[in-house]
């Protein structure tokens, strides 16, 4: 072994040790915070085996692979600095600057990167200017979701995020959309970028500006979209893609998707055209599905149906009892009308009605649905105003009721006719994620399901032929997984969901001709 890999050698066990060193350092912080205080801040630890696989791919497509300045501004502890001194020599890394909001982290990381020669900051990414540009970001931003950002941060932020990049994002968006586009202003001419976030902002509306942006104001080359079964976070329920960008003006005509596996080894990979891209709303069929034409002659759910979530209770363990506790309190039936278990305690696909309406289900539920005023309710049922003033300390301070004209007024909804599962996981090509249940009972639905109510000429066609409504059924139950995924969204550990828009933009060929 010569001198210069001899060196090497020593340097990559000086380096291994500071891994270990970081990794029981990542351990012991994550440790000394709650679940919920880490979503706040949205850290979510990057695997040392994903940072590298990122890395290497970076370190192949920047220019100038002997003059690497490095920057993350969202360091944690430092698991893309680790992967980068790993991957390459020392000596190429010419400049290397984090970014660490949490203070004890960011003492923490820089304690134990005290010998090397990065420079470590604690301060809010988007609240403060570049001092210098850089030719190589890698991030994993703050997964936090938008309710979580405080509302006079939300302005302040959404506010420089359009100053820098032009786009004015949508209030949905989460921080990582924001850490995105403000990166710009720190990135050198023909900077590379790598940016490990959700993928979800390929399917979703506010997700539009941030594509119409990768499609129009830098050179999208590359994403990978991992196997959403293969979550690459144990602690966070997130489908995760790499993206990758150079800060120029694109040239290209396409665009390289690759999915599963890992970036190096992808399970499947497929140049997409650009054209495509900008016709497409939804970026995850690619590369493991076909392009879909913009003109689709197929009609859609939304011309046959309305689908809404069903209802917000505003605290369904106050509103929603058993009929055993409506018993057990005295409570009027009458001020109760019934309503569906959540979904994973039904497990048909049809629900019958006793003579009264009600579902024949083990499980009976009902809904507190009372629209008379206090007086009234304190004077002619005090058993039930003994009930909602119980609630007056916890349930009717809550949001949603507050917002309401009476706290405990709910919204009026006829049962539907069909309801959808809006969540679940695939249990393969026929067999989905979501179920439409046939609804013979009166009952309601609460926001667990997708309410679907007929258009005025339908539901007359089902009066006029009652077993038009079964025949539907059946045809939407028969409809493969993937032709609901195609308009849904998949979530880590392969989680399925699907919004009403989405469902009513779901085609339905097979209705030509029966309705």
């Amino acid at each position: 072994m010569g001198t210069h890999d001899r060196r090497l050698s020593a340097v990559q066990a000086i380096n291994d040790a500071v891994e270990s060193r970081r990794l029981s350092l990542q351990e012991k912080l994550d440790s000394r915070k709650t679940i919920k205080e880490r979503r706040k801040l949205g850290q979510f630890a990057t695997p040392i085996s994903l940072a590298r696989d990122i890395v290497a791919f970076g370190l192949e497509h920047i220019d100038t692979p002997d003059n690497i300045r490095f920057f993350d501004p969202a360091f944690g502890t430092g698991a893309f600095y680790s992967a980068l001194l790993q991957e390459t020599e020392s000596i190429k890394i010419t400049n290397a600057t984090a970014i660490e909001i949490d203070p004890l982290f960011a003492d923490a990381a820089s304690s134990l990167w005290f010998d090397y020669s990065i420079k470590i900051f604690n301060s809010d990414f988007t609240d403060i200017e570049p001092d210098t540009q850089y030719n190589m970001i890698i991030c994993n931003p703050p997964y936090v979701r938008h309710h979580l950002i405080e509302g006079e941060g939300k302005v302040r932020i959404k506010n420089k995020t359009e100053k820098i990049s032009g786009v004015r994002l949508s209030g949905l968006a989460g921080l990582y959309c924001h850490f995105l586009l403000q990166s710009i202003q720190w990135m050198d001419d023909g900077a590379v970028a790598g940016w490990l976030i959700p993928s979800e902002f390929m399917d979703v509306n506010y997700g539009k500006a941030i594509k119409a942006f990768l499609l129009s104001e830098v050179e999208l080359f590359r994403i990978h979209r991992f196997n959403p079964e293969d979550a690459q976070f144990s602690d966070a329920l997130v489908s995760s893609a790499v993206v990758w960008f150079r800060k120029k003006k694109p040239t290209n005509l396409n665009v390289t998707f690759s999915y599963g596996g890992s970036l190096a080894v992808p399970h499947e990979c497929k140049n997409i055209a650009v054209d495509s891209l900008r016709q497409e709303s939804k970026w995850t069929r690619f590369p493991t599905q076909p392009q879909r034409f913009v003109k689709q002659s197929a009609p859609k759910l939304k011309d046959y149906f309305d689908v809404k979530r069903g209802i917000a209770t505003g605290g369904n363990d106050f509103f929603i009892l058993a009929e055993s506790r409506i018993s057990e309190l005295g409570l009027p039936l009458e001020f109760f009308r019934p309503v569906l278990p959540s979904a994973r305690y039904v497990k048909t696909t049809e629900i019958e009605s006793d003579a009264f309406g009600n579902p024949i289900l083990s499980q009976k539920l009902f809904l507190l649905d009372c629209r008379l005023s206090e007086d009234e309710i304190k004077e002619g049922y005090p058993l039930l105003w003994q009930y909602l003033e119980s609630g007056k300390g916890s349930v009717a301070n809550g949001y949603l009721c507050k917002t309401r004209k009476c706290w405990y007024f709910q919204e009026q909804r006829e049962a539907p006719v069909l309801v959808c599962t809006y969540m679940g996981r695939s249990m393969g090509k026929r067999k989905g994620a979501f179920r439409f249940i046939l609804n013979n009972s009166r009952a309601t639905v609460t926001n667990s399901y997708l309410a679907l109510y007929p258009h005025k000429n339908l539901s007359e066609q089902f009066i006029a032929t009652p077993s038009l409504k079964r025949t539907i059924w059946e045809m939407l139950n028969g409809m493969t997984a993937d032709s609901l995924l195609d308009e849904g969204r998949v979530y880590g550990g392969g989680l399925q969901k699907i919004e009403p828009k989405e469902l009513l933009n779901v085609d339905v060929p097979f209705l030509l001709g029966i309705v």
